[in-house]
């Protein structure tokens, strides 16, 4: 059997504040490849703290997690870097594109840090832009997109890498109902190619997209039918 993509077991992450905050609570959690899964509850309940630990952006306390089979709890923080750089995309509710760059120039920036090839990035970027069919939009500046192409573009930014995961940050909250229901069909696009999707949502309509919803409540977590 393949490793899951998210394995996580007994998962805690205390905050030391007087007295200490505990924000996830002995969280399991498993997600196989191509699995598309939302994160629901309300403020509060964990689910920043959990995006953060699933990132590789914060540590948790206590716990295993691997990622695509390799634990990362022992991992120093130059690996984590690395880890988090070539296996993990992420999609923010907030587009973050550069105004005075086109579309095409933006998804480039995915790899400046990166050891990918520099002469075959243009390519790349490309093909992600195709992925989300912006291939009209390659030299646009993004105030010309719409809110539905800008999110597009950052979704094609995050791809550039090959991830395994793509983790998603109430990615439809500022859309309108047309743009994220463009956005929400792309994600159900992206799964059926063999992408692995988490994402955060306190939206319905986008939960209801997923193939599985759990919930976190007061940092523990619990699926639902």
């Amino acid at each position: 059997m393949p490793e899951p993509v998210i394995a996580l077991e007994s998962l805690s992450k205390e905050f030391p504040t007087e007295p200490p905050v505990r924000a996830l609570s002995e969280i399991s959690l498993t997600v196989d490849k191509s699995d598309y899964v939302a994160i629901v509850g309300p403020s509060g309940a964990g689910k920043s703290t959990l995006l953060n630990v699933l990132g590789l952006l914060d540590r948790p306390t206590s716990g295993s997690y691997r990622l695509d089979g390799v634990e990362t709890i022992t991992m120093g923080d130059g690996a984590r870097t690395r880890m988090r750089g070539s296996r993990i995309g992420f999609v923010f509710q907030s587009f973050h594109l550069l105004a005075h760059r086109s579309v095409v120039e933006n998804v480039m920036l995915a790899e400046v840090y990166g050891k990918h090839d520099r002469r075959t990035r243009r390519a790349r970027a490309l093909r992600a832009l195709e992925r989300v069919s912006l291939s009209h939009r390659v030299d646009f500046l993004p105030d010309r997109l719409s809110g539905g192409e800008r999110q597009r573009a950052a979704i094609a930014r995050a791809l550039m890498g090959g991830p395994s995961l793509l983790l998603c940050d109430e990615p439809t909250g500022n859309l309108d109902s047309h743009n994220t229901d463009a956005v929400l069909d792309l994600f159900d696009d992206l799964r059926d190619q063999g992408m692995t999707i988490v994402v955060i949502t306190h939206e319905n309509e986008v939960s209801d997209r997923a193939g599985r919803r759990v919930r976190i409540t007061d940092g523990v977590l619990s699926e639902d039918p």
